[in-house]
């Protein structure tokens, strides 16, 4: 995997700051957000009674919990994780500077996933929307979930837009599908998140300063983690 070259004539970007640009070129590429257009399409729709919006955002809540640990239990989660720790680097000196086109996708995704078990929504926000910028379909329907489960129908609707734009040969059908497969599991087998693992994310969150609140650097702990879990799994 080719690596970009240090310019020694010139300030190293921080880590945070080629990030924030790779963010701006993924949102230049996505339709933006109308914020008019989306509310003009809510106002089409009567209100929710509160029982029935409670009601939705406890299940995509639900929902956003079962998907998230079953992607961290995917068999390649760990290699993602790993190859997004090492484009970034772990020390965060600003003598690293990693095209995008290194970043790993599935990865960004993944560490989303992670934030949001260990509790910090804005940085699981972050990564989701770097990934899904890139058009990860995972990322864009957890987006979804995240703004609904936070009671943010515009934007909800916003990126369940972008996910059906994404995905034409997804119907309702499969929408529904998901949303009762995620119940079901979440009521008869629902997945955990292992402790240890979470430990690590929450390692990290220690870092936060107030200059700079989002959690953006994954480690390598993390995949060594994650396939230390997926070998006592096997």
């Amino acid at each position: 995997m080719s690596r970009a070259k240090l310019n020694r004539s010139r300030p190293a970007d921080t880590v945070e700051e080629i990030l924030a640009k790779a963010g701006d070129a993924l949102r230049a590429r996505r339709r933006p957000f109308n914020e008019a257009d989306g509310l003009r399409r809510l106002a089409r729709k009567s209100p929710l009674p509160r029982a029935q919006e409670t009601a939705l955002v406890t299940r995509a809540r639900r929902q956003l919990s079962v998907l998230t640990r079953l992607y961290l239990k995917d068999a390649q989660a760990a290699r993602h994780v790993e190859e997004l720790a090492a484009s970034l680097g772990d020390d965060g000196d600003g003598n690293r500077h990693p095209p995008f086109e290194d970043l790993d996708i599935d990865g960004a995704q993944l560490f989303g996933c992670m934030l949001h078990l260990a509790g910090h929504p804005q940085s699981a926000q972050f990564w989701w929307e770097l990934a899904a910028g890139a058009g990860h379909l995972g990322a864009t329907y957890c987006l979804h979930l995240h703004h609904t489960a936070q009671g943010a129908r515009t934007q909800a609707i916003h990126w369940l837009d972008q996910f059906r734009l994404q995905a034409i040969d997804l119907d309702e059908e499969f929408l529904l599908g998901t949303a009762r497969f995620t119940q079901w599991m979440h009521e008869h087998w629902p997945p955990t998140a292992h402790p240890s693992l979470l430990d690590e994310v929450l390692r990290l969150a220690l870092y936060h300063s107030d200059d700079q609140p989002l959690v953006c650097r994954p480690e390598r702990q993390i995949a060594d983690r994650l396939h230390h879990l997926a070998d006592h799994r096997a």
